[in-house]
């Protein structure tokens, strides 16, 4: 027997239990669904993890930077590998119409009660790996070494797997040999996708302030106006990407926010600006931070402001680079496993934490994507040139993952790519 046969044989054997663990996964998720917490704020869902793993035998952490939650099984002699689901849901009124919908509603940290939902297929994410987890366990004649699951809070936020590296992760579990995670996106169920490389942006926020003086709206030569200012920074800013880098370099640069002034005829003091970037290398990323500041602060001097302009990057991603021989080694189990519905994944402009915990172990680490979408609404949305229009992504009110094959596909994947290992 070949080693990719033999290979085969024993991912057909942890699979074989599938059918055995399906029901109770598909509950699970629309528990999940039904009752989404906001970051930091997982404890219910934490609990029912950490309940599930030690039925399967895992021995399990709580707690970790919050509400993390370690799961972890040893096996005999082999590698280990890191398997990472994140827990958090999104302040989001659901729209799905589903039966299983989110009604719940929660305190947001500025204290504002707010609807919750799991927006982003983290419900999924979950699922899939308590699936995997089980089925690993009961099989576990067919594989030596040492899974690690771990469920992660607060990735909407994106200092999550921050929190549970400073709450002691890394004394927790051996040193995986490999970090693997996956996230449901918008493209047809039951397809897998890959990518080497750069996969995942970074992604920066700013609060910039600016300093005026204000004045009364008929006399504007008293005062040193921030909305003036303010547009004129909008403007220049948006020639960053388009004449500092060069073509083809991808990157995003936004201001979605400008708040400034009370009344149409108030200059005010003061303007704030909130601005996100998104980048693909650390370089770019070096490069447009430094002309956010350069141009904010020439322009502001420009403007005779009173005061230098204040800059505060308050949430910051990772860019998410995926180790090319770890990528390869998975992609070619998919492909040996699910043929042509394994495919190259699209460079995504969205932004992750995950990276944080295998750059921090010193591991490298492969994230890949599976598909969400009823097939047969995907391909009709695709024949009228409607994709864009007709299919909810995620953080949308109305993005709802078809629970099958969307489960069976995630837990497969996750099967697969571990036994490329053990």
């Amino acid at each position: 027997m070949t080693t990719s046969h033999a290979t085969a044989s024993r991912v057909a054997t942890v699979l074989a239990g599938l059918d055995g663990v399906r029901s109770r996964q598909e509950e699970l998720y629309r528990d999940l669904h039904r009752n989404p917490e906001l970051s930091h704020q997982e404890r219910r869902t934490a609990q029912r993890v950490a309940d599930q793993l030690r039925q399967a035998g895992y021995d399990v952490h709580e707690g970790i930077g919050g509400t993390g939650v370690v799961g972890v099984l040893a096996n005999g002699d082999g590698p280990a590998l890191l398997f990472r689901a994140d827990m958090d849901a999104l302040p989001v009124r659901e729209a799905t119409g589903l039966p299983y919908a989110s009604t719940a509603t929660a305190t947001d940290p500025d204290g504002n009660d707010v609807p919750v939902m799991h927006a982003c297929g983290h419900d999924v994410h979950i699922a899939c790996l308590v699936g995997a987890a089980q089925l690993l366990a009961d099989a576990r004649d067919a594989w030596h070494g040492t899974v690690v699951a771990l469920f992660q809070p607060a990735e909407e936020t994106g200092d999550g797997a921050r929190g549970m590296l400073d709450g002691g992760l890394a004394g927790l579990i051996p040193t995986p040999d490999a970090a693997l995670a996956q996230h449901v996106l918008p493209f047809p169920s039951g397809q897998v996708r890959t990518r080497p490389g750069p996969t995942l942006s970074a992604a920066d926020s700013m609060r910039i302030t600016l300093h005026g003086r204000g004045a009364h709206g008929s006399m504007p030569q008293a005062a040193v106006d921030p909305v003036v200012l303010a547009a004129a920074i909008v403007l220049r800013l948006q020639t960053v990407v388009a004449r500092e880098l060069a073509p083809g370099e991808p990157a995003v640069l936004t201001v979605g926010s400008i708040q400034a002034g009370t009344k149409s005829n108030v200059i005010p003091d003061s303007a704030t600006l909130l601005l996100n970037m998104r980048t693909y290398s650390d370089a770019t990323r070096s490069a447009m931070l430094e002309a956010v500041r350069r141009i904010v602060t020439a322009e502001s001097q420009a403007s005779r402001c009173p005061q230098e302009p204040e800059f505060e990057r308050y949430e910051s991603f990772p860019l998410t680079d995926n180790d090319e021989t770890t990528t390869t080694r998975v992609a070619d189990a998919f492909t040996d496993f699910f043929g042509d519905r394994a495919q190259p994944l699209p460079r995504q402009s969205a932004s992750e934490d995950f990276s944080d915990i295998p750059t921090a172990l010193g591991v490298p680490y492969t994230y890949w994507g599976i598909g969400g979408v009823d097939p047969d609404t995907y391909r009709a949305a695709e024949e009228a040139g409607r994709v864009d229009q007709d299919i909810p992504v995620n953080h949308s009110a109305a993005f709802a993952p078809v629970i099958q094959p969307t489960l069976d596909t995630g837990t497969q994947a996750l099967v697969t790519a571990a036994l490329a290992w053990f």
